[in-house]
């Protein structure tokens, strides 16, 4: 295991208890802090969200947060990053280092406007080449920008 400190993947209003679940899973097998900022869309107990992190549930670092403004005044700025299909920069232009939150938008809206407006210069995206698909999973977004984070601290 790594000296570094853990990554952090934050979810905002998480709305699928699926995704949930996927993003605690990848969150526990790399040992990535995941923090959940209410309200959630779902309780915690919910039975998919338990079967999608299935016995691994247990083995994930998970905090919870009443409110986004909570979350927020909490953290240095620096160590933010944002995603949305709503700017050009892609994922793969920043540079992350341990410790580093990694932050997504609930599933039907995204990131709240406000905070796309004030951490503009923290926002990335993932690249669709195709313009008729509005977005991907969100779990899947969480792991390949966790896995270029990792990536980018090998060694």
């Amino acid at each position: 295991m790594s000296s570094h400190p853990p990554f952090n993947i934050v979810l905002i209003e998480p709305e699928i208890p699926p995704n949930t679940g996927s993003i605690a899973r990848l969150c526990g097998a790399t040992h990535t802090i995941l923090h959940l900022v209410r309200p959630l869309g779902f309780s915690t107990d919910d039975k998919h969200l338990k079967r999608a992190g299935l016995d691994y549930w247990q083995f994930v670092d998970i905090k919870y947060w009443d409110n986004l403004d909570q979350f927020l005044a909490a953290q240095q700025e620096t160590r933010l990053f944002f995603f949305t299909t709503k700017v050009a920069a892609s994922y793969t232009e920043a540079r992350f280092q341990p410790g580093d939150f990694l932050i997504f938008g609930k599933e039907t809206k995204g990131l709240p406007e406000e905070v796309l407006k004030l951490y503009h210069e923290r926002c990335y995206t993932l690249p669709m080449p195709n313009p008729n698909i509005r977005s991907l999973n969100l779990a899947m977004t969480a792991g390949i920008v966790l896995y270029e984070a990792l990536r980018q601290n090998l060694g």
